[in-house]
């Protein structure tokens, strides 16, 4: 049974907590302290330990030492349902709902273990609580016909229904739209109003700064800091994080200005990507795509906006040959190439591909860091000759690519399991930008990733934006989009609402657009870079 909160103890208290796996240790004497009421952010690298000390928490994993308090009491949590009976409640960044259920369906899945089970009366009082809360949402409403944002309400009230005092909320942003989040922000000010004692895991350090009362900072398993949000700053937090100033705004034209203009006059204005009318149908055969079009320059970034789930992936996926097109054309550098193969694509034209999952789509987890450098290539010199495997080639590689791409490895003989999300994501950006490809498709490049590793991504994208490439940026954080892009088009439903010059566009605009908010005048081409083009 949960403890209530008294006044002036932390509600959640962390004594010396240890983990360790083998001769890794992952929490190394983590103390920490939450007031009860407060949203407390934590925040660190990929690696630093946070997943593992909420695992703790939530009853996954066991502490080697130290101990949980809650109220100023000692606890021992050994499952999850431990956890749950101590009112502790773990919302995670992708939703733990059956879209064919029921609001009311969801949030009683699993509490009640009567064979008369009366869901009107369940309904009237999951409506009443969602009142009290000011989560107001249709109880008999179908969870998979929600928007995202509702969806998250949903989760959220299936850990209050539980009783939860401790919410633990994992990268709660990452799906919704800019108005979403504010919504959301208000819901969670509103239940630490109620006394709910809230930790923020999230790698987006304005909306920490936002909402959250103090911040825990973790690197290779210990706390560096903790401190108020009042008075503190991105630069700040992140120099905590990974021990070094970062740059949040990555300077699109790299170099002095004379050096940009000599490498911008000598592209040419080519196009290097054009779609035509595209239809792409999604895994159950249904339009993903509804007939979109846009053309791509060498030396160009466009961003793709929008929230997820509305045609980015069979957008990606479509371009490398991963999909096919139910109608339309995709021609790149003047070939259509619309029947081609994925193989025939990666053959004979240069194209990159950095897909969103680089764990199951990017990646072979159990290959080594070196093999995995050459899933494109192994068939072709200098590391396939008479059909056998070059090993000094394939080794030599590796060896350059760990170093021209900062890899924290040994070797390459490291299998890319043993590497964080971040090094993993670089050994995928070292094998797609290998060979200076024309187009790149960067789907989500930084999903999951730290300050630290986001910034490297971005300048590596950049560096390849100089060097001619036309890149397709797809990514559901608006800030990056803005930051990294050119031009933004804007995704919704399968369709471009528009296409927008990055330096005028605005946060407000494009939010709307992401929720479907159409524009009055619909742009006459959805192909121009600048006035007069077509």
């Amino acid at each position: 049974m949960h403890l209530t909160p008294t006044p002036h103890t932390p509600y959640l208290r962390l004594d010396g907590i240890t983990k360790r796996f083998g001769n890794f240790t992952a929490n190394d004497q983590i103390n920490l302290e939450i007031q009860t009421g407060g949203i407390h952010a934590l925040l660190g690298e990929n690696g630093a330990g946070k997943t593992t000390l909420m695992n703790i928490l939530s009853g996954l994993y066991r502490p080697d030492a130290g101990q949980i308090y809650l109220n100023g009491q000692p606890v021992e949590i050994t499952s999850p349902n431990v956890a749950i009976q101590q009112g502790i409640g773990m919302i995670h960044q992708h939703f733990m709902l059956v879209p064919q259920l029921s609001v009311v369906e969801n949030i009683v899945l699993g509490t009640e273990t009567t064979l008369r089970l009366n869901l009107r009366q369940k309904a009237h009082e999951i409506a009443a609580m969602s009142e009290g809360y000011g989560l107001a949402i249709d109880p008999y409403a179908r969870v998979g016909d929600l928007p995202v944002g509702t969806q998250q309400r949903v989760e959220i009230l299936k850990a209050l229904y539980r009783q939860a005092k401790l919410l633990i909320l994992d990268e709660p942003t990452a799906v919704l739209t800019p108005p979403e989040v504010n919504t959301f922000f208000e819901v969670l000010r509103q239940l630490a109003a109620k006394n709910h004692t809230i930790i923020f895991i999230s790698h987006k350090l304005e909306e920490v700064l936002r909402l959250c009362d103090a911040v825990t900072v973790l690197r290779r398993g210990k706390v560096v800091g903790t401190t108020t949000t009042k008075g503190s700053t991105r630069q700040a937090l992140a120099r905590l994080m990974v021990g070094r100033e970062v740059l949040f705004q990555v300077d699109k034209r790299s170099g002095d200005a004379t050096q940009q203009e000599t490498i911008d006059r000598a592209l040419p204005d080519r196009v290097v990507l054009e779609l035509r009318n595209l239809h792409v149908n999604d895994d159950r055969q249904l339009a993903a795509l509804k007939g979109i079009s846009l053309q791509l320059h060498a030396g160009e970034i466009l961003g793709v906006a929008g929230v997820d789930g509305n045609g980015q992936r069979e957008l990606a996926d479509a371009i490398a040959g991963l999909r096919s097109a139910s109608q339309g054309s995709i021609t790149l550098n003047g070939i259509n190439i619309t029947q081609w193969t994925a193989q025939q694509r990666v053959k004979q034209l240069k194209l990159g591909y950095i897909p969103e999952d680089r764990q199951k789509m990017g990646l072979v987890m159990r290959f080594s860091i070196a093999r995995n450098l050459i899933l494109k290539a192994f068939q072709r010199l200098p590391f396939c000759r008479h059909w056998l495997l070059q090993r000094s080639a394939i080794a030599t590689n590796a060896n350059e690519a760990i170093q021209a791409f900062d890899i924290r490895a040994t070797s390459g003989d490291l299998q890319v399991h043993q590497l964080s999300g971040g090094n993993q994501q670089k050994v995928v950006l070292a094998r797609e930008l290998a060979g200076e490809p024309a187009l790149i498709i960067a789907m989500q490049p930084t999903r999951g990733l730290d300050v630290g590793a986001t910034e490297y991504v971005q300048k590596a994208l950049l560096a390849e934006r100089s060097r001619g490439a036309a890149i397709l940026y797809i990514s559901t954080e608006l800030e990056e989009v803005m930051t990294m892009s050119d031009r933004i088009a804007i995704l919704y439903e399968g369709q471009f609402l528009a296409i927008l010059d990055a330096e005028t566009a605005t946060v407000a605009e494009i939010g709307l657009l992401m929720a479907g908010d159409r524009p009055a005048v619909q742009p006459t081409s959805l192909t121009t870079t600048s006035e007069g083009d077509s």
